[in-house]
């Protein structure tokens, strides 16, 4: 009797299976579960987000309204600067037509000027070819150019250097010794002091200065800053002139420039004069003396500016000259 081999042991069981495939349809039941039921709120924040919104709303309304008004602000600033740009535009013109009125102005000017020169050169040759053909007895009935003699050989500048009129008129001044130098194109001497009789230059004390344009433009440049001490009274400066320079062969002409008198008697200082500028063998005097009035207290007169132009207007009728008192600043 043969005898049957047992049956090998199965590594894996029926039973084994269908507890694997039980788990893996319990794995898929749960995937299901979850993709159905709905997510459930586990915890609810405590913060809430409203009240930032509104504040956020709010600086957004605020920023808006900026904007607007910049906008505004920005269209009224274009507005005023094309107003702006127009009255610029119209000032322009204005200028433009100012300027060309004023170099025409100046033109003319120039041209009168030229002229005015011409004629002094042309007066001062006449007088020596006059004297050579006439003799030195001649005399004209006119020596004049805008009212003021200018055939004098040597000329003298007694200028008021007081407080009031280095303030108040001395760029006028310069011009009027300028204009007064510009019509004696050549002379024998110049001098300058001021009305108390101090000299411009110490080095030509009691000498002329000789006539050149450097010594003339000397001249002007050291009166611009030129203010010795004054006591605004022309007298020490006329007599001081006559004394030093008058001399019978010489024709002077005497230049004084003020705005007030502060001196004493006007008839003492009309008698000094005459006593020290005596007249020649024709009976013309050696020196005559100019005066031209600055208008400084024009606006506020007193007496003294009345005074200064009673006293230089005697002087100037004595002594063969004239007296020019000015109205305004010109």
């Amino acid at each position: 009797m043969s005898i049957r081999g047992r049956r090998p042991m199965e590594e894996f069981s029926v039973s084994f299976l269908d507890v694997i495939c039980c788990g893996f349809g319990a794995i898929i039941l749960l995937l299901l579960i979850t993709k159905t039921v709905a997510p459930v709120l586990l915890e609810k924040s405590s913060v809430s987000l409203e009240g930032q919104v509104a504040s956020r709303e709010q600086a957004l309304h605020d920023i808006q309204g900026q904007i607007r008004e910049l906008r505004r602000q920005v269209e009224q600033a274009a507005a005023q600067l094309d107003k702006n740009l127009l009255a610029l535009a119209a000032m322009r013109k204005e200028l433009t037509r100012i300027l060309g009125q004023f170099n025409a102005t100046t033109e003319m000017n120039d041209e009168m000027r030229r002229q005015t020169l011409k004629l002094a050169a042309a007066r001062q040759t006449l007088t020596d070819e006059m004297e050579r053909l006439l003799g030195l007895d001649f005399r004209r009935q006119s020596d004049l150019v805008g009212g003021i003699a200018v055939d004098s050989e040597y000329i003298i500048f007694v200028i008021d250097t007081s407080g009031s009129m280095f303030n108040g008129a001395w760029p006028q001044v310069l011009r009027k010794v300028q204009e007064t130098l510009d019509v004696y194109p050549t002379v024998k001497g110049i001098q300058v002091m001021n009305d108390m009789g101090e000299y411009m230059f110490s080095g030509y004390r009691g000498q002329w200065i000789p006539d050149t344009p450097a010594r003339r433009q000397s001249i002007i440049n050291t009166l611009r800053s030129w203010s010795p001490f004054s006591n605004s009274s022309p007298v020490e400066g006329i007599q001081a002139a006559i004394d030093t320079f008058y001399a019978p062969d010489k024709r002077i002409g005497i230049y004084v420039f003020g705005d007030d008198y502060s001196g004493g008697s006007i008839e003492e200082v009309v008698d000094a004069v005459d006593r020290i500028n005596v007249a020649d063998e024709s009976g013309r005097r050696r020196v005559r003396i100019n005066a031209v009035g600055f208008p400084v207290h024009l606006q506020r007169p007193n007496a003294r500016i009345y005074r200064f132009a009673a006293l230089m207007r005697e002087l100037a009728h004595r002594n063969e000259g004239t007296f020019v008192g000015l109205s305004e600043f010109q």
